[in-house]
């Protein structure tokens, strides 16, 4: 791998280590290193979502990493982004706020549907076509605002039903991506964690519609930015499965929106 677009902070209340650390772990393996920590949201009456940033703590997290780019810059290329979930009332909101800011791109990483409050998870096992329909659409509405660089983890969504049903709504998320030309994230926490992803039903699928595809460390952990073990895990999905893997990849900016 010369690059990692996907590396978590403290901030998110469920990852540890400094950036520091994050960067040092990957220097000698890394030619690029993105920060995309779980961006803050805008949500109303005062809820707060604990597995994110605070938006009071968006400066400090910029702030931080821009001075380590400077730092760094002679051992590493630095970036800083944010892994975003696509939540239709509050995601124009969201966008104002942090483009006061110099985010260098989103990652769309969707762990709730709807509007996040009192909504259901992708990571809750279901056999119900409405939840995975829901899942799709969802991101694919996410997708087509044009602000993000790439989907993570695209087949977190964990449908247990008729296969030919999981084929239907993932074949159609492909195609998105596809036309949007909009790379889909292998993700090695999964790979570690052995989550329910990355879904080996997905990735021929993902093959068959030409999608490119990445790889993304999701760092929650100083010694998983770099895991060669992983890595390997999901270099057998990219060679069984025959896909277009990228080294790197253009980051979107995503204050300004690709007709």
């Amino acid at each position: 791998m010369l690059a990692n677009y996907h590396t978590h902070t403290f901030r998110c209340n469920h990852a540890t280590g400094t950036e520091r650390e994050y960067i040092e772990e990957a220097i000698g393996h890394y030619r690029i290193l993105g920060f995309s920590d779980h961006t803050p949201y805008p949500f109303p009456d005062g809820f707060y979502d604990k597995d994110k940033m605070r938006m009071d703590q968006l400066e400090d997290y910029v702030d931080t990493i821009l001075r380590l780019k400077e730092e760094y810059k002679d051992d590493i290329e630095l970036h800083v982004g944010l892994e975003v979930e696509y939540y239709p009332a509050y995601f124009d909101e969201l966008v104002r706020f942090v483009s006061d800011y110099p985010i260098e791109y989103f990652i769309l990483g969707q762990h709730w549907l709807g509007n996040r409050i009192g909504e259901h998870s992708p990571y809750e096992e279901t056999k119900d076509e409405k939840r995975i329909q829901a899942y799709t659409e969802q991101v694919i509405e996410g997708l087509k605002t044009r602000r993000f660089t790439y989907l993570a983890h695209p087949d977190l969504i964990n449908f247990t039903g008729d296969p030919a049903v999981y084929d239907h709504w993932m074949r159609k998320l492909c195609r998105t991506a596809k036309k949007l030309d909009i790379p889909l994230e292998i993700n090695l926490l999964g790979i570690w964690d052995h989550r329910k992803y990355p879904n080996p039903a997905f990735w021929p699928i993902a093959a068959q519609e030409g999608c490119k595809v990445v790889i993304g460390a999701d760092a929650h952990r100083k010694d998983k930015v770099w895991n060669p073990s992983a890595l390997k895990e999901a270099m057998k999905i990219v060679e069984e499965d025959h896909l277009n893997l990228l080294e790197t990849i253009e980051l979107v900016n995503p204050f300004d929106i690709r007709l």
